[in-house]
């Protein structure tokens, strides 16, 4: 009889188990411990492109006050286990509403049960996808060229998408996308942050003037949409370059998340973030060359952007970002994407993009 070999993963949920049971045999109180997932716990090598999780680890133990999460962490971790041993999967939104079936276990909110499961997360050093907890978020749209190589689920069987002929549409990245492959002959990947500015290059057929790839990040990019975007690149050696408003949030929060990922997730980072993209705009210096409308900054404009000057790794790494952050504190003004369209509506296709590509060398890091 051939015995089905046990997947890594079930064995450390089984460990963690027999762990715990030894533990409370022993009359002494069960403790788990995980990685603290902050900014202030993590380190940024350049080298490497990514932000690495630090050593600092909370530690839940087994208490009076902590009885409820200590539970609801080991129901989360057993719900994770069935899935795996039999090769199905859940959404987060299902997860919490199988958790009503967990008598005094249960959570009141989703926030709770999502915090639980990214702590679950850090402490066995995988993604959520590993643990068969799937996002319900979208992942991102793709227009341009390429062929995507994806499979049918019923048959296994290769199925090619060309992501050019999808009429007005586009492409949608699934959650998962591993399994997937690509024929391009595209020069680059274009990441943008708003559908409306998405939608106007595809509008225009950009992607087949320049030969590229167009992925439509809808504000900061899912892990799905990360994972497609640096899989793409890892594997057929394509840059990656970023267009998003010209913000703090679009900065620190959607670009910063692309290349070098998040504190929350410095654990994973590794696998979802981008290290080699470029920021290509936009930029408070293309404010004063293309005199552009602005916004004034909102005191939360100015805080996000003074606390990564003082405390985001990335920031203190790279002088450019520096200098672009204090010169738009001083100018005390944010701009949007779609602010070239005060020189006409294709200029920033017809005008910005084709100067902006023309020197990729003067990007940001």
């Amino acid at each position: 009889m051939v015995t089905k070999k046990k997947e890594p993963l079930v064995k450390k949920i089984e460990t963690l188990a027999k762990d715990v049971r030894k533990t409370a045999n022993e009359k002494e109180a069960p403790q788990m411990d995980f990685p603290i997932r902050a900014l202030n716990n993590v380190s940024y090598d350049s080298r490497k492109g990514y932000f690495q999780i630090g050593d600092r680890v909370k530690s839940r133990t087994l208490t009076f006050n902590t009885v409820k999460t200590f539970a609801q962490t080991l129901r989360m971790v057993s719900e994770s286990k069935k899935l795996i041993e039999s090769d199905d999967i859940a959404s987060k939104r299902e997860v919490y509403y199988v958790s009503k079936g967990w008598g005094e276990a249960k959570f009141d909110e989703q926030p709770e049960s999502d915090t639980v499961m990214d702590d679950i997360e850090a402490h066995f050093g995988v993604n959520r996808e590993q643990l068969r907890f799937m996002p319900e978020e979208k992942g991102g749209d793709v227009m341009g060229k390429l062929v995507i190589i994806d499979q049918d689920p019923g048959t296994g069987r290769d199925i090619e998408i060309d992501c050019m002929r999808f009429g007005s549409g586009a492409y949608s990245i699934p959650t998962l996308v591993e399994h997937l492959k690509f024929k391009t002959s595209a020069k680059f990947i274009l990441v943008i942050e708003t559908a409306g500015a998405f939608q106007r290059l595809v509008k225009h057929n950009f992607a087949d003037t320049f030969n590229c790839i167009l992925v439509s990040m809808g504000g900061v990019p899912t892990r799905a949409c990360r994972r497609f975007i640096r899989k793409l690149s890892d594997d057929k050696k394509l840059p990656v370059y970023a267009f998003t408003d010209g913000d703090p949030y679009g900065y620190m929060n959607i670009y910063r998340t692309l290349k070098v990922g998040s504190g929350n997730a410095a654990h994973i980072n590794e696998f979802f973030c981008v290290p080699k993209a470029k920021y290509l705009g936009v930029t408070p210096s293309d404010i004063v060359r293309y005199n552009l409308d602005t916004h004034k900054l909102k005191d939360v404009d100015i805080k996000r952007a003074k606390d990564a000057l003082k405390n985001d790794p990335f920031v203190l790494k790279h002088k450019p970002w520096q200098k672009a952050l204090k010169d738009m504190i001083k100018m005390g003004v944010r701009v949007e994407q779609q602010a070239f369209a005060k020189h006409g509506y294709n200029f920033v296709l017809e005008t910005y993009l084709p100067e902006k590509l023309e020197n990729p060398g003067a990007f940001l890091p």
